[in-house]
């Protein structure tokens, strides 16, 4: 029985479009599924878990749509400002980063606002959750990398960086993680927090994914799409995706294929075949879709986990990438914020209740 999944895109039209994907042995078939028109202004940001689509927008709102029950499920308001970055940590919680500086963890049962972090005295441009769910990766237009204790909510580690950085993401195991700055990707090993190299993509770079634990795929503004090996830093393949700048890539494993998937301003969405032990090779268009969109973010829904080499690889390292992200927990504290009261004053007011109440 063919795996059930669905392309997920966001545009600059508000809308989210949901499509249905048939898979086959050659070529993969894509028909409309739904649409979610909630938003008021252009999507920046989209993420998806196995129940869930968060989109969030220009409109300052993150709104939800259940995939299963497909039906809206609300909105989240607190972030004041353009939503920047989404991103799922399994099915528990939803991260979320915006222009107001705050990154909000939320549960995904009740959909609280566990915890709002004052990350960024600019924006929070990207943030990516360690494998482990222990700690977090943020930057901003602050010109700082930040390492987030995310069991205690509080700052582990602030690296200075010389230019505003607008995309960060762990590898798969977790012990590398890239940081780009316009054209440049550098390459950081976690346990010594250190560059150790620099790939120079030929345009801005607008979206990355690791396709496995030392390659990456990168997007820029431009049609071609690129493969890179982060140890060596070569480009091991490249290919024209699109006929005009390639917005958004998302990588998935669907059954033994892996398979990547571009969205790009002309509107197409197009599935990839990468064969991992010919990744020179151009890959294989399995199949395509217009969305008749000017398409700004992307996502890929499965209907379960998927067991993949890359998984596998994964579970096998985290437990050294988990000790080495334990090194990185300091004491160095942020001020949560709730509503306009930060959880200091709170606890203040909380005691002297109590003082109170017992001396009557």
């Amino acid at each position: 029985m063919a795996q059930q999944m669905k392309l997920i895109a966001g545009c600059y039209e508000q809308i989210v479009f949901g499509y249905r994907v048939q898979t086959g042995e050659e070529k993969w078939t894509s028909e409309a599924d739904f649409t979610h028109h909630a938003h008021t202004a252009s999507l920046s940001a989209v993420a998806v878990n196995d129940r869930y689509i968060a989109t969030g927008s220009k409109d300052e709102t993150i709104q939800l749509y259940d995939i299963k029950k497909r039906v809206e499920h609300g909105s989240l308001l607190h972030h004041d400002g353009t939503i920047s970055c989404l991103e799922f940590y399994g099915r528990t919680h939803l991260l979320s980063g915006g222009e107001d500086g705050l990154i909000c963890v939320w549960n995904t049962k009740k959909w609280e606002c566990l915890k709002s972090i004052r990350a960024h005295k600019g924006h929070v441009t990207s943030l990516s959750v360690h494998p482990s769910g222990k700690i977090a990766l943020s930057v901003g237009t602050d010109k700082t990398l930040r390492t987030w204790n995310l069991i205690d909510g509080r700052s582990a580690f602030i690296k200075n960086i010389k230019q505003n950085a607008h995309i960060v993401m762990w590898s798969p195991a977790g012990e590398r993680y890239v940081v780009v700055v316009n054209e440049k990707m550098d390459i950081y090993n976690l346990e010594t927090a250190s560059v150790t190299g620099t790939i120079s993509n030929k345009k801005r770079i607008s979206s990355i994914r690791f396709i496995t634990n030392t390659i990456v795929v990168v997007a820029g503004d431009e049609e071609i799409v690129r493969l890179y090996d982060t140890d060596s830093l070569k480009c091991l393949c490249e290919f024209k995706a699109h006929e005009n700048r390639v917005k958004a890539i998302y990588s998935i494993t669907v059954g033994e294929t892996l398979v990547l998937v571009t969205a790009s301003s002309d509107g197409y969405i197009k599935m990839w075949k990468l064969d991992p032990e010919k990744i020179q090779d151009t890959p294989a268009l399995l199949g395509e879709v217009n969305t008749s969109a000017r398409l700004t973010c992307l996502g890929v829904w499965q209907a379960s986990p998927v067991e993949s080499s890359q998984q596998v690889e994964a579970e096998a390292a985290c437990s050294q990438a988990e000790e080495d992200a334990n090194k990185l927990v300091r004491t160095k504290k942020v001020e949560f914020v709730e509503g306009n009261t930060s959880t200091k004053k709170r606890k203040a007011e909380e005691t002297k209740k109590k003082k109170k109440q017992k001396s009557e």
